[in-house]
């Protein structure tokens, strides 16, 4: 079962009302190991209590609080700073550390990966956008407003036709006129923030988006997709904000081909591929978010990412298999081949999945 670390919320919310008693009743210096437990009143020896746990040592600074903080998260100590590099240099071996039960000194594969991809969302929300990007925003506030305006419009309409007194009527044709004239306005908006980058679809090719022969069995889906492509670029917006909601599909997509690489070997389970795949996601992960700051950089850093890419990424899968599952240099390098293929295949599927839970 894996370890997900969810008890450094609790311990964050203990150690938060034992500093509250501690302020109340002052016992000892900060940071003094107690003989007596503060918590239980057991006798102490060594670093923590042996009826509950608590640590023998009471923090009471402002660093600490600190600390507890990340601990909470993801328990941000020692542990990190030993995962860490295991994970970039010798993830092989981490993973087999993990498996094999030795997991006190290594941060949880699922605490790495949903902490991983915590920071990934935030950092590309809050990163500085691009200019594209924020034409792109522009256009969906831009979208909103007209669909405002729309629905502004029909009510008006609705009202002219129960209007039954010639007040009414003319009252609801001038809602009429000035319900048309903001929905002009609110479709000029969007073509001028398309504009504004040169991100306007050309006529041509909208057109012919809009008259594709969409036929997936299923009517509704069909007009939402038609409805998409009439406004490709905030289709596009969606969809990126949707991987980053369902990335943890991923993982239950990825096992399985992971799994078939083995399938002749004993002694290795669904946990094991589980656990490979986890790891590995993260450092793909943490290898994106260093593609994408050097390319917002530009230059030759930006250059030198894109030519390291392509071999980081296949050394990296190729020393987690030889490593975690003891392989040999032949048996390690075809699978790694195949794993290559396999992750386009798990990619194609994750992209399907997300679009059609989005659409």
């Amino acid at each position: 079962m894996v370890d997900v670390d969810a008890t450094g919320v609790v311990a964050g919310a203990a150690h938060g009302g034992l500093a509250g008693a501690t302020v109340e009743a002052p016992a000892g210096r900060a940071g003094e190991a107690q003989h007596v437990c503060l918590d239980c009143g057991a006798q102490v020896h060594g670093r923590f209590c042996a009826n509950c746990g608590q640590p023998a040592h009471v923090h009471r600074t402002l660093a600490h609080l600190g600390e507890e903080v990340l601990h909470g998260v993801m328990h941000f100590d020692s542990r990190v700073w030993r995962t860490v590099p295991l994970l970039i240099f010798r993830p092989g071996r981490l993973t087999r550390e993990w498996v094999h039960g030795r997991r006190t000194r290594y941060v949880s594969p699922l605490a790495m990966f949903l902490f991983t991809m915590f920071v990934l969302f935030m950092g590309l929300s809050y990163f500085p956008a691009s200019h594209r990007s924020d034409v792109v925003g522009e256009q969906a506030l831009a979208t909103v407003e007209l669909a405002r305006r729309n629905t502004d419009l029909a009510n008006a309409e609705a009202a002219l036709e129960a209007a039954t007194t010639p007040e009414a009527k003319a009252a609801a044709q001038v809602r009429i006129a000035e319900a048309e004239k903001a929905v002009e306005s609110a479709s000029l908006k969007i073509g001028a923030a398309a504009g504004k980058a040169g991100t306007e679809v050309d006529a041509d090719l909208a057109k012919q988006l809009s008259q594709l022969n969409i036929e997936t069995g299923n009517k509704k889906l069909d007009e939402k997709i038609k409805y998409k492509l009439k406004n490709p670029e905030l289709a596009l917006y969606k969809l990126q904000q949707a991987f980053y909601k369902f990335s943890f599909l991923l993982i239950p997509i990825s096992i399985p081909f992971v799994a078939l690489l083995f399938l002749w070997k004993r002694g290795f389970t669904l946990y094991d591929h589980g656990v490979f795949v986890l790891y590995s996601l993260t450092f793909m992960s943490w290898l994106g978010m260093v593609l994408a700051i050097a390319t917002r950089i530009g230059g030759p850093i930006s250059g030198l990412a894109w030519t390291i890419l392509p071999f980081a990424v296949p050394a990296h899968m190729y020393f987690q298999l030889k490593g975690a599952y003891g392989l040999g240099l032949f048996s390690g390098l075809w699978r790694t081949w195949f794993l290559l293929w396999f992750c386009g295949f798990a990619l194609v599927l994750f992209v399907l999945t997300v679009t059609l839970l989005s659409a």
